[in-house]
């Protein structure tokens, strides 16, 4: 079970979630994870996986425009349905508690329901998402290295986190509807 994922960062923050998600991914047996930032991204690896999540740094309520203009480009995936029942899901970071997380992951996730995914999020029974995450995905606020704000650093680290849990939640959910259509296509 291959799973992709790709992230746009500027100073570090959003990369650090990426990878947090790549290591909950990875505790799924069988998962070989891949992770690139978008400038080294090719498009055409996503054909390949059976996952895919991608996210970046809100830029005023949407996405960057590193990963914007990379979505862009998948029209000839589209165009052949190529990634048609692939599992996808979304992250990002913003650098203020109202900065758009949710705008940005459902932004984030609108391309995915156009290629055809199945777009998997994190649910409330995990206490620390029901409290101070979201449903959408992982969105998490970023401290200003600047502050010793503890409250702010302390929703981060905890931001960073509920990142395994989603790669946890979709290596799990990739492996159950393989295994689901693997059987199907046996029968």
């Amino acid at each position: 079970m291959k799973i992709y994922i790709v992230y746009d960062s500027e100073v570090g923050h959003t990369e650090k979630l990426a990878r947090s998600i790549a290591k909950g991914a990875k505790s799924i047996e069988g998962t070989e994870v891949f992770i690139n930032h978008v400038n080294n991204a090719n498009i055409r690896d996503l054909v390949q996986m059976d996952a895919i999540i991608w996210g970046c740094p809100g830029h005023f309520g949407t996405i960057s425009s590193g990963l914007k203009a990379w979505i862009d480009k998948l029209g000839f995936l589209w165009a052949e349905g190529n990634l048609v029942d692939k599992i996808g899901s979304v992250f990002c970071t913003t650098a203020t508690v109202h900065g758009g997380i949710e705008a940005t992951l459902l932004n984030l996730i609108t391309p995915m329901l156009h290629q055809g995914m199945m777009v998997v999020g994190l649910p409330a029974n995990i206490p620390e998402n029901a409290f101070y995450g979201s449903y959408y995905g992982i969105g998490v606020t970023s401290p200003d290295e600047d502050t010793d704000d503890e409250l702010t650093h302390s929703l981060y680290e905890k931001g960073i986190s509920l990142g395994e849990s989603l790669g946890k939640r979709v290596a799990y959910m990739t492996k159950i509807f393989l295994t689901g259509k693997e059987y199907l296509s046996s029968n």
